[in-house]
């Protein structure tokens, strides 16, 4: 039976700047998810061919304006992990997924990580993610394209080193 490759601990570079690049992500998914009651999740598959996943809920208000995180330490497990997946050497690939609350279903959006950035995912890949397993007893999910989440001018370059 072959062994786990071992992860290469990243550079401190590399590290700092996804750890900048994090909160604009988050501020623009905030923003591009808009009102509502969201269930955020990623999961990452990493060089070690083993998974890890973060699930954080949100509530967002505009009128007045809040942002609702309801358990603080699933959250900074999200933040944690996107640091991560936005650094990307420990990370084969990585999904981030949006639900949000909404009648008569719930709808779902997601993005691929991709050269230090979050990139919308195609449709109907996600819309095959999302299919609960038969006789499973799940909610289905609407699919919608996810916005795109500029990343702005000033970070573009940590993203190519």
């Amino acid at each position: 039976m072959p062994a786990r490759p071992e992860l290469t601990r990243p550079e401190d570079a590399a590290i700092a700047a996804a750890m900048r690049r994090t909160p604009t992500a988050l501020a623009l998914l905030v923003q591009a998810l808009g009102d509502g009651e969201h269930t955020i999740n990623l999961v990452a598959e990493r060089t070690d061919d083993t998974f890890v996943s973060a699930e954080a809920d949100l509530s967002i208000g505009s009128n007045p304006l809040r942002l609702a995180v309801l358990d603080e330490d699933d959250f900074d497990t999200l933040r944690t992990l996107l640091v991560f997946v936005l650094e990307g050497s420990t990370v084969h690939r990585a999904v981030l997924v949006a639900t949000t609350a909404a009648e008569p279903h719930p709808r779902a959006c997601g993005w691929t990580a991709r050269n230090g950035w979050l990139h919308p995912m195609d449709t109907a890949e996600l819309r095959q993610a999302v299919i609960p397993c038969p006789g499973v007893p799940a909610v289905e999910r609407e699919v919608y394209a996810a916005p795109v989440l500029s990343l702005p001018d000033t970070d573009e370059e940590s993203t190519r080193a």
